[in-house]
């Protein structure tokens, strides 16, 4: 799903013991992935709040598309309900989710493998957070680090029940699906345990009950966190990279904004170039993101440029992401020149989407006792 706190923050936040133990589970299914991709489903997506940039590429875009191309069923949620979270409206909100999508496509969503959807098209979907809600305490919701991080840091001049009630919304987005893999940085570790439970209280309530279970009496799977090894770039002022505080090289910039973005960035005063991302986390997120681009190692790109001081490693940070990027953005132009193409293509998506979510809603009141 989408995440939106730091490194700092979650170092914090979530015990490292858990986190440890993520990891672990984590590598096991990669390997699981790699002999049995159909064994998964994954559930993740974006929130529409403007175009993506690098740092969510190489942190979430290339998974997504190397999940689809091993074969994974993948479900990816346009979540435009989910902007109102932190927000009191949700402006310019179609022309958002347009170029979201444009952005998937460019990547290498491929909508014939990959399932996209916007989260306000899927009535069945919604209805699921009723009766998700009765399984979860207040005081549990109000536990959450993740909660109480969006909150201290939200836009709106009261907090919404929305917001509060976020982590039980995702867990009907995941669930819906029956999604049983979820992509997640590990500050979205706390927001995935709820969906787990949720599921498992669900199933412990209702799940001997109802005709059509899963295994052993299961209505839903209880998801695995599949966490993201994405690289932590930073923005062009030397902070975290974000959308918001203007400091991103989107992906549909074009070469020279790229330039002058990259021509503007921050470094720091010593000539010789070197990777050392502790000491010199400005050089080094920007050697980082040549490597990426280059398929190389950020040593290799800091030792070709060596004495050639910041000019120099600002120039093969320019060439090397407008070469990495210039397929992409050809084909990104390419989609925009239809946009009744992809909106067909959402809309395409919706309903298979929504047919899925019908079904396990059908299943929910069946287990329920609920069809009338």
């Amino acid at each position: 799903m989408t995440t939106t706190q730091t490194t700092e923050q979650t170092t914090e936040q979530t015990p490292l013991d858990i986190v440890g133990g993520a990891r672990r589970r984590s590598a096991g299914l990669e390997e699981q992935i790699r002999h049995d991709p159909g064994r998964f489903r994954v559930l993740t997506g974006d929130r529409p709040t403007g175009r993506l940039h690098l740092g969510h590429y190489f942190g979430t875009l290339q998974s997504r598309v190397r999940l689809q191309d091993a074969g994974v069923d993948t479900f990816l949620v346009i979540a435009d309900y989910q902007v109102l979270t932190d927000r009191d409206v949700a402006e310019r909100l179609s022309e958002h989710v347009e170029d979201l999508l444009l952005d998937y496509l460019a990547a290498g969503i491929d909508p014939a493998r990959s399932t996209v959807f916007a989260h306000s098209a899927l009535p069945a979907l919604n209805q699921l957070l009723l009766p998700f809600l009765s399984l979860v305490s207040v005081a549990e919701l109000g536990r959450n680090p993740t909660v109480k991080d969006e909150i201290a840091h939200s836009r709106q001049a009261a907090v919404s029940g929305l917001m509060f009630t976020y982590p039980v919304h995702q867990a009907a987005d995941i669930l819906f699906c029956k999604a049983n893999l979820v992509p997640v940085g590990q500050d979205q570790l706390p927001h995935l345990e709820v969906t787990r439970t949720v599921a498992r209280r669900f199933n412990d309530r209702y799940g001997r009950q109802g005709g059509h279970r899963g295994e052993a009496g299961q209505v839903f799977p209880e998801p695995e966190a599949l966490l993201s090894a994405a690289p932590l770039l930073l923005g062009t002022d030397g902070t975290k990279m974000s959308k918001s505080r203007g400091n991103a090289i989107a992906l549909a910039d074009t070469a020279d904004e790229t330039a002058r973005l990259i021509k503007g960035a921050k470094t720091d005063g010593e000539r010789h170039i070197s990777y050392d991302p502790l000491a010199r986390p400005e050089v080094g997120s920007l050697l980082l993101l040549a490597a990426l681009c280059q398929g190389r190692t950020p040593e290799a790109v800091a030792a070709e440029i060596g004495d050639g001081g910041a000019a120099a490693l600002k120039r093969v940070v320019t060439e090397s992401v407008n070469e990495h990027l210039a397929p992409l953005r050809a084909r990104r132009a390419e989609y925009a020149r239809d946009l009744g193409h992809v909106r067909r293509i959402l809309r395409e998506g919706n309903e298979r989407a929504n047919a899925v979510a019908e079904a396990t809603l059908e299943e929910v009141r069946e287990a329920m006792g609920t069809r009338y």
